[in-house]
């Protein structure tokens, strides 16, 4: 069995990190490169930075800060926002990324999945889904496509994705919990990892999640202190579930 994956995620607007409940009431929550450089050395197994204002903006990623956040990372990083073209996905690689995540771009254009894992092999290529009511949303979770999450999962591994990084926009910032059907809806569906998002508020509710997950991705919990990765990875152990030292 592999070893699950704990995964801070930097969501970066304006360059700092800032964190909200549903996608919307967004407060700071730091220095993305003063975090990265925390949960590097807290024991993080990989680390997200998403641009979330980029698609709904159309504009490019802040390729400085992505640089910057590299810079203190020794562990897979993952870099998404924006990003529309195998241009830009080649230059946030050039600027220390491992993997891209595709949200928007690859909704409006899936051919870009195929041609990017063609170009940078499946491993690089995450597709994330934000979902609502087990809904597809696009432009930062501001509009609703109408397609069904798990369909979706199910074509974007077939287009050549090699990760899925899940978002349940209902659950996002409540620290209630994951949303546990529709991650097990999704992890059930596909044959490639699973990244669950939204909801994290204690490590039970991770350990849950990580039932059905492969990886289970937090923000709130970790910025504001209320737990470090070394107590999730703790209570996972104790829990007989298996994690990286």
């Amino acid at each position: 069995m592999l070893a699950k994956r704990i995964i801070p995620c930097l969501d970066v607007d304006c360059g700092r990190v800032v964190k909200g409940t549903k996608f919307v009431e967004l407060k700071d929550a730091g220095d993305p490169v003063e975090l990265a450089r925390r949960y590097d050395k807290e024991g993080a197994d990989e680390l997200v930075f998403l641009d979330i204002t980029a698609s709904s903006d159309k504009r490019g990623i802040m390729l400085d800060v992505v640089k910057r956040v590299s810079e203190q990372v020794f562990i897979p990083f993952t870099v998404g926002g924006g990003i529309k073209t195998i241009e830009e996905i080649r230059e946030i690689l050039r600027n220390g990324a491992d993997k891209v995540s595709l949200n928007t771009a690859a909704i409006e254009d899936p051919a870009l999945v195929k041609s990017a894992s063609e170009e940078f092999g499946s491993q690089c290529i995450v597709v994330a889904i934000d979902a609502k009511r087990g809904s597809v949303y696009k432009y930062g979770g501001r509009e609703d496509t109408g397609m069904d999450a798990v369909q979706w999962a199910r074509r974007a591994e077939a287009l050549g994705a090699g990760e899925i990084l899940l978002t349940s926009m209902d659950a996002d910032g409540t620290r209630k919990g994951f949303d546990q059907e529709l991650t097990r809806a999704v992890a059930g569906a596909v044959n490639i990892p699973v990244i669950a998002s939204g909801g994290a508020g204690t490590p039970r509710d991770i350990y849950n999640v990580l039932e059905y997950a492969d990886a289970a991705l937090a923000a709130g919990i970790f910025h504001y202190g209320a737990y470090s990765i070394q107590e999730v990875k703790d209570y996972l152990r104790k829990k007989g579930m298996q994690v990286r030292l």
